[in-house]
């Protein structure tokens, strides 16, 4: 685990406006900063930084958070990437902890030494501008690009080389060819004899870019009709194909506008598409989908559509993306397959048919359910009592691993009518609890604006903490809960904690949704010219907090008034009946009831 001490150490050191205004430029807006929002489509800034808050807020789409959350959403890190690329920024070596159950801080492996990795991505973004620089005097390379139909424009955007002929070419801009280093970023291979040469010779060079910018490894294209037609780097400590998808940072732009990623297998697919305008095209590298490439794409979109050949070997990879998909998914984010006709792959169709036809095909995209169940009803035939039954024994562990339960209800439903069974039988045939929409739960009546006041208070002042009554607050009222919530996690520190360290310290939790929505409220609110903001804030607390006594008052007096009516009172609760009596005639409530 991360230590939170270390988190908010980092995030003291760390200027929010420093971190956003490179990728998204801000500009000045009274005590604040903003932009048009960059998570969703819009005219007129709607985005605003707060430099004294140490947060972001969109009032349009509800983006909210610190610069750690800014570059989970922007970027699509990991809390822990994020936390790694901030911590980089300023020089600091993320601490370990033991893992002491799952939660956000746990490291899925050990952390590499940011100098080691550092030192190896140095050496191959000088490898891909040698060969950026190479391309261009290569007649042969350029005449095959433009065979293809790719612009200068989208070569540069994707920094697209050639690596030349020869054995040993690297050692022009590496003079310390020996250098181990070079093996270990898989741009040298040492052969059995001991002879190093370079990995790529001959093929159009095509750099695998992280959510950083930085080269962490390349695709090589052969440019005739060799073998291997393509040529991956292999797996080094800074690139692990099952984590990194080709073109994710060139798609930022098409995958918050579209909120739809498309998954391609190939480099020159994902090429292919952006130079005919579909710009929210990713590829997987040279490896199945993974868990971790549905889960990145879902950090920035909602939709996920999976684009394969029609063939055997097409299907068989979408399928293996539904298994790897189900885990992820949550009854907000969708998946869907697009199935070409076999004689093409999407690099040859968008060049055949266009952009509009490609993108049709996309929009009528096969759903997740539609694909699950014809698939799952051509390996067992449903017009048979054994084929129903094996069809029912190949979902189950299907059912058993899909998370968004709304979606896993229509599943059965399917299912029920496919096989004949009763919905409540695949159910007990799959082990799955009886299925049914949660109902909403009753909440006491309970003024809202009481407790999003209290919230208001304390991000303003959050020392307050310390006299706020906990016992006071309504049972069963998720916003008494956020108060609660929120309340625990300031008293909880040693020291007053800024808000951007709250927020994280709340980061997954039930509540905070409703207190970011509060702290960006509070970014419209001024206070009035020449007032004393302290003073005010102090006065409005003690205003809360009597409101708080009154209603305990109230919900006493009413149980007890009940129970005297119903049952009768033994003698402490009359001797309490008859105190609730004077303090509520003395506050004026039992009057103000009748």
């Amino acid at each position: 685990m991360i230590p939170e001490s270390f988190i908010q150490d980092l995030l003291q050191r760390i200027d929010i406006v420093d971190v956003i205004d490179p990728l998204v430029p801000l500009k000045k807006a009274g005590s604040n900063y903003a932009a048009r929002c960059p998570f969703h489509n819009e005219k007129s800034p709607s985005f605003t930084v707060s430099p004294s808050k140490q947060f972001y807020h969109c009032f349009g789409c509800g983006a909210h958070g610190s610069a750690i959350g800014f570059l989970m959403e922007y970027q699509g890190l990991s809390f822990v990437d994020a936390i790694k690329a901030l911590a980089d920024r300023v020089g600091l070596q993320v601490p370990q902890e033991p893992r002491r159950g799952g939660g956000h801080g746990d490291f899925e492996s050990a952390p590499r030494p940011a100098a080691q990795t550092r030192a190896l991505t140095d050496l191959l973004a000088s490898a891909a501008r040698y060969y950026y620089e190479q391309l261009k005097r290569s007649d042969k390379a350029i005449g095959y690009l433009k065979q293809r139909g790719l612009s200068g424009e989208i070569a540069a955007k994707f920094g697209i080389g050639y690596a030349p002929e020869g054995w040993q070419n690297l050692e022009e801009i590496f003079p310390n060819y020996q250098d181990a280093q070079l093996q270990a970023a898989g741009l040298v291979i040492k052969n059995d004899q001991g002879r190093l040469y370079d990995r790529f010779r001959d093929r159009i060079m095509i750099p695998i870019v992280n959510q950083k910018n930085e080269v962490i490894g390349f695709g090589g294209r052969v440019l005739g009709s060799g073998e291997p037609k393509y040529l991956n780097s292999p797996e080094t400590p800074v690139f692990e194909k099952g984590r990194e998808l080709f073109g994710l940072p060139q798609a930022r732009v098409g995958l918050r506008e579209t909120d739809t990623a498309i998954v391609v297998e190939g480099y020159m697919d994902v090429i292919a598409l952006a130079q005919h305008g579909v710009g929210n095209a990713v590829a997987t590298l040279g490896t199945a989908t993974t868990a971790t490439h549905i889960q990145k794409l879902f950090r920035q979109v909602e939709r996920v559509v999976f684009c394969f050949d029609g063939d055997a070997a097409g299907r068989k990879a979408a399928w293996r993306a539904l298994e790897n998909a189900l885990d992820s998914l949550s009854d907000q984010k969708t998946v869907a397959f697009v199935f070409l006709p076999p004689e093409h792959d999407p690099d040859s169709y968008v060049r055949e048919r266009g952009k509009d036809a490609f993108q049709a095909t996309v929009a009528q995209a096969t759903p997740l359910s539609d694909f699950l169940i014809q698939h799952l009803s051509a390996e067992a035939d449903p017009h048979t009592a054994e084929g129903r039954a094996k069809l029912v024994a190949e979902a189950k562990p299907l059912l058993l691993k899909l998370t968004a339960p709304l979606l896993r209800l229509q599943l059965v439903k399917r299912l029920a009518d496919t096989t004949g069974f009763s919905q409540q039988e695949v159910e007990r045939l799959c082990e799955l609890r009886h299925i049914a929409p949660p109902a909403p739960a009753r909440v006491p009546r309970q003024a809202p604006s009481l407790m999003r006041g209290l919230i208001e208070v304390l991000l303003q002042k959050p020392e307050l903490a310390r006299d706020l009554p906990l016992t006071l607050l309504p049972g069963g009222d998720p916003e008494a809960r956020a108060v609660l919530r929120l309340a625990q996690a300031i008293l909880a520190a040693e020291a007053p904690l800024p808000y951007a360290t709250l927020i994280e310290r709340l980061r997954g939790s039930s509540e905070e949704a409703l207190i970011r929505e509060v702290a960006g409220r509070l970014l419209q609110q001024a206070p009035a010219e020449g007032s004393d903001e302290t003073a005010v804030l102090d006065e409005v607390w003690r205003g809360y907090l009597d409101q708080l006594t009154r209603d305990q008052l109230d919900q006493e007096f009413q149980r007890l008034t009940k129970k005297a009516q119903e049952a009768g009172l033994d003698a402490d609760e009359k001797q309490e009946y008859a105190r609730l009596v004077v303090e509520m005639n003395r506050l004026g409530r039992i009057s103000r009831r009748r």
